[in-house]
């Protein structure tokens, strides 16, 4: 499969939903929530009015589908740290994953901070979440720990750029 990587474009912000909705970690047994859970506030923040001066995003294109994307925000959400670090969040649809695509989405967001003057960014993610591996293989270090808004226990991970 050929993937391309490159920057979101804004007519394809409303994709930003399923891949919010993708992104949602479920521990082997939980049953997934219905789709309007991405709408709690706590949630949606993630993607509402994306585009923002502080909004940064990538996509993966296979074959003229979306089929990953990687963004980051300066938001008061899970992963926030300061209001200097964007939080990033990542999602890759299921049959796409485990091919290495969200590593490369995740290195050209790399890339397009740095450009854009970022010093680190930030994420959370629940502890039983393989692609906590992933994110310490891409330089993420655990600053933190917390329990999230459905009573996960989730880390708080800071990577430097």
């Amino acid at each position: 499969m050929n993937i391309v990587i490159r920057p979101i474009e804004p007519e394809e912000y409303p994709l930003l939903e399923n891949f919010l909705y993708q992104a949602i970690f479920l521990p082997p047994g939980e049953k997934a929530p219905p789709r309007r859970v991405i709408f709690r506030p706590e949630l949606y923040a993630y993607i509402q009015e994306f585009g923002g001066a502080d909004d940064c995003g990538v996509v993966a294109e296979a074959g003229g589908e979306i089929v990953g994307a990687a963004w980051t925000r300066i938001i008061p959400a899970y992963g926030h740290i300061d209001d200097a670090t964007p939080e990033l969040a990542i999602s890759v649809l299921p049959g796409c994953r485990g091919q290495g695509i969200g590593t490369r989405l995740m290195r050209r967001l790399f890339e397009l901070l740095r450009e854009r003057g970022y010093r680190r960014t930030s994420l959370s993610v629940q502890k039983g979440n393989p692609a906590l591996r992933l994110y310490q293989r891409l330089g993420y270090e655990i600053t933190d720990e917390k329990e999230d808004h459905a009573g996960h226990e989730d880390y708080i991970m800071v990577k430097s750029l």
